[in-house]
């Protein structure tokens, strides 16, 4: 499991089951990578609803920046917590059920006017990337987070770069 940050949370990630923390952990794990503090909660836009309305309306005053919201089947979470904060929202549409995620999907993008959720993809890729959003929300006021996130990029350019050239050489041996 992921280690929660001792400094104030910017960041928080609410998922709508403790059964989606295996693959909604890889969010946290990315913004472990960058150094920004985030907090983890399991609430439900159905089962719990109260709980999510309370706990979007104060993200303000407790100093979060960002929510990012996991949720599978209906995925009405990412949309509720929108509806009661002023706060970025990042929808990870969770893959499973009858219909492999596409239901979550459809339901974090669908959002009306007025209540924009940013939605990522589903898979694995999903919270990489939502955690990356987050931060580079985060980097626009903060010089040492860019210089963070334009390593990365340059880390992963390098990386493919790498990859080509082992590519070659394999071909080359044929």
């Amino acid at each position: 499991m992921a280690k929660q940050k001792k400094t104030k949370p910017e960041v928080a990630i609410v998922m709508g089951s403790d059964s989606d923390w295996p693959i909604v952990q890889k969010a946290a794990e990315t913004l472990d990578g960058f150094g920004v503090a985030y907090e983890v909660r399991v609430m439900s836009a159905h089962r719990t609803p109260e709980q999510a309305s309370k706990y979007a309306s104060g993200a303000v005053r407790r100093g979060l920046k960002v929510i990012i919201a996991a949720a599978g089947g209906a995925a009405h979470l990412g949309g509720v917590l929108a509806g009661h904060t002023t706060l970025p929202v990042i929808g990870i549409p969770i893959k499973g059920g009858a219909v492999n995620g596409m239901d979550s999907l459809l339901a974090t993008l669908q959002m009306p006017a007025g209540i924009p959720v940013a939605t990522v993809t589903l898979g694995s890729a999903g919270p990489v990337n939502a955690a990356l959003l987050a931060v580079q929300m985060l980097a626009i006021a903060r010089p040492a987070l860019a210089k963070k996130l334009a390593a990365h990029k340059v880390a992963m350019k390098e990386k493919v770069a790498k990859g080509n050239a082992r590519v070659q050489r394999e071909l080359k041996k044929r």
